[in-house]
């Protein structure tokens, strides 16, 4: 079995990030911060070369892998954001006025994907950079996605999540130690 070490990086800030607001579907560019985010991240994994890169499809994802300079990807829709469906744009404050004590490891979702549904997703990705058999993959996606994506790489249920905070433009790296499936360094920040 292929033992791969797995870079996840969080796209630059956008304008919702920034905000709070949950973003899933809605198409948003990178805010001159977050511009200035993904050059950053891009001169901090400057060193590592990467024998395949994974995007969501997203513009965020797609904008702060290029300017990254982490070319060229293969764009993968499991990598999307989890679907917040009607709660899309809004920040958790304001949900929890309709849903008391609501996050989005434990629902509800309505209109949107369940968790054991971004599970499945995460489960998919991982089956992809395991059996393409390189040595180093990175994955360029979002913050809620990239969280139940380390979850499940360890073998967790996906509300594990909850306890793996991601800023915006940081890089984190999965790999393996003894054969098994490991979080070697979780939301490395890349200066200012």
């Amino acid at each position: 079995m292929s033992q791969p070490a797995l870079t996840v990086i969080r796209h630059g800030e956008t304008e919702w990030s920034r905000s709070g607001q949950h973003t899933s579907r809605t198409e948003l560019d990178l805010t001159a911060e977050g511009e200035a985010q993904a050059r950053r991240l891009g001169a901090a994994l400057a060193g590592i070369r990467f024998d395949l890169i994974f995007c969501s499809p997203r513009l965020r994802a797609r904008r702060t892998a290029e300017l990254a300079g982490l070319v060229p990807v293969t764009l993968d829709s499991d990598l999307t954001e989890w679907d917040y469906g009607e709660l899309e744009g809004l920040s958790t404050p304001e949900i929890q006025k309709r849903y008391p004590n609501w996050t989005i490891w434990d629902g509800p979702w309505p209109g949107g994907e369940t968790a054991a549904q971004v599970a499945a997703r995460a489960d998919r990705v991982i089956g992809r950079v395991v059996e393409a058999g390189r040595a180093r993959v990175a994955i360029v996606g979002h913050g809620h996605m990239s969280r139940a994506l380390a979850a499940r790489w360890v073998g967790a249920e996906i509300g594990v999540g909850r306890w793996l905070h991601l800023d915006t433009a940081t890089w984190s790296e999965l790999g393996w130690d003894r054969g098994m499936r490991v979080v070697r360094h979780w939301n490395l920040p890349v200066g200012a």
